[in-house]
């Protein structure tokens, strides 16, 4: 049994160390490719509601610089990745991955109400999450747009607070208005011609 269990190790450090990390026999996933698919488990957990605003914008500005490192990286080897790069990468990855899931299932979700602005802004999460998965967001982009939510989520929350859980009319006009300029940003971005992955 332990001879066996040793084999298991020993063939799983070699596929790891010749880049065959799966048993099929099938490369490891390029870093562009966890990046898509990292990219579409931050859209999945804005639609499910298992990521905050506030989560979301911690793990977009992750990815956005890892981008940025791996283009530093890049343009100091002619456009090439060495092996050291591709070990960080990988490694820098894996912890992201780890953030993921660790958000995805914690405690916290994202609560929107059945009211109007609730509604809103749950919309404009899907719209960010398709964004996302579309890759007409890049991280960077998603980031910023999730740190304007978030800021517009504690304001809903405190002046729902400081009335009894409700929002007068000049703060549900002022809600509106906000909305209204994170979903033009939201526009903008989807249709600037940047690529998220």
């Amino acid at each position: 049994m332990k001879r066996h269990i040793a084999s298991a190790v020993t063939v799983l450090a070699l596929s790891l160390a010749t880049g065959f990390a799966q048993t099929d026999g099938q490369p490891a996933p390029t870093i562009q490719q966890r990046k898509y698919d990292q990219q579409q488990r931050i859209a999945n957990g804005i639609d499910n509601g298992s990521l905050t605003a506030g989560e979301t914008k911690r793990l977009e500005r992750g990815e956005a610089n890892l981008n940025r490192e791996e283009g530093a990286m890049r343009a100091a080897d002619n456009g090439k990745l060495t092996a050291a790069d591709r070990a960080t990468l990988n490694r820098q990855q894996n912890g992201l991955s780890a953030r993921i899931y660790a958000d995805k299932h914690n405690a916290n979700n994202a609560h929107y109400g059945n009211n109007e602005v609730g509604q809103r802004r749950l919309a404009q999460q899907q719209r960010i999450a398709n964004g996302i998965r579309s890759g007409q967001m890049t991280p960077g982009e998603a980031a910023r747009t999730e740190n304007k939510e978030q800021g517009l989520n504690r304001e809903i929350a405190g002046m729902r607070q400081a009335n009894g859980g409700k929002l007068t009319p000049g703060e549900h006009k002022l809600v509106n208005h906000q909305q209204n300029q994170v979903s033009k940003q939201i526009y903008r971005q989807k249709h600037n011609g940047k690529v998220g992955f």
